[in-house]
């Protein structure tokens, strides 16, 4: 279904506009390159009582945007999730997001905590702190969105698919492996380029300082090949009061698709335990 606000339409994938009274909304965020669609092999294998709602993300699936930086920013990011709440006229939610969607996840937590009723948070990050690390990866992010429209999305998703963070992927079914393939191509370019420079992690605002605030709970996921994110979650649930975090063995950055039976189980035993 379509939602339209404030000059954006956004494309989100449920069951219905109506949530049964005795379930309780889960938003999913997918991560950078993917769409709502990433998430049907949990949503159909999830805790009855729940409600998913999946989200397409600015410049990603069929959400249409406009050609304007201010609608890729972290606080517009954030409003996406506002004005699907509004829309659904949900109070309070549970949010899970898939690192570029944990970061929209812990940018709006940060600024509405009072709207979260729970995390599922895999392969994110808070943000980051440094200055100088801030400023090299809005260079780097800016230079590749700038490929992006140079050279094109099909171009962009081979060289994406092959930086290390993603090569475990590779060990995926030929078949579900060209489908992954596929539907990130279905992705606009100027939309990825416009994601890339509005919402890196460089210009993302950091929420460090907020986590040891979130009082709701939360369960972090990290594959163990992704060093760089096991790291991360393990200062993360360090600093997260109400938190656990679990490493998905000979997994990397994609662990939902890379063990889908052992990421189900988790999600599902987490959501059990809220009850």
């Amino acid at each position: 279904m379509e939602i339209s606000s404030n000059g954006i339409i956004i494309n989100v994938i449920c069951e219905s506009d109506f949530i049964p009274k005795h379930k309780t909304a889960i938003i999913f965020l997918h991560g950078f390159t993917g769409s709502g669609n990433d998430w049907h092999f949990l949503t159909e294998n999830l805790n009855p009582n729940y409600f998913p709602i999946a989200i397409d993300l600015p410049g990603h699936g069929k959400t249409k945007v406009p050609n304007d930086l201010r609608f890729y920013s972290t606080e517009a990011y954030a409003n996406v999730i506002n004005v699907v709440l509004d829309y659904f006229k949900i109070d309070k939610t549970i949010i899970f997001g898939y690192s570029m969607g944990g970061r929209t996840a812990l940018s709006f937590a940060a600024k509405y905590p009072q709207k979260v009723i729970s995390f599922i948070l895999e392969s994110s990050t808070a943000g980051i702190d440094e200055e100088a690390e801030r400023v090299s990866r809005i260079k780097t992010d800016t230079e590749i969105a700038d490929s992006i429209l140079t050279n094109g999305i099909n171009s962009f998703v081979d060289y994406w698919m092959n930086l290390p963070f993603f090569l475990s992927l590779k060990s995926l079914d030929d078949n579900e492996y060209s489908k992954l393939i596929e539907r990130k191509k279905q992705n606009s370019a100027i939309g990825l380029a416009n994601s890339l420079k509005g919402f890196s992690t460089g210009r993302m605002s950091s929420v460090w300082n907020e986590l040891p605030k979130f009082n709701f709970p939360t369960l972090l996921i990290a594959g163990s090949l992704d060093r760089k994110y096991v790291r991360i979650n393990k200062m993360m649930n360090n600093k997260i009061k109400n938190s656990e975090l679990k490493i998905i063995q000979d997994c990397g950055h994609n662990t939902h698709l890379e063990n889908k039976q052992e990421f189900t189980i988790l999600v599902n035993n987490f959501l059990n335990s809220l009850k």
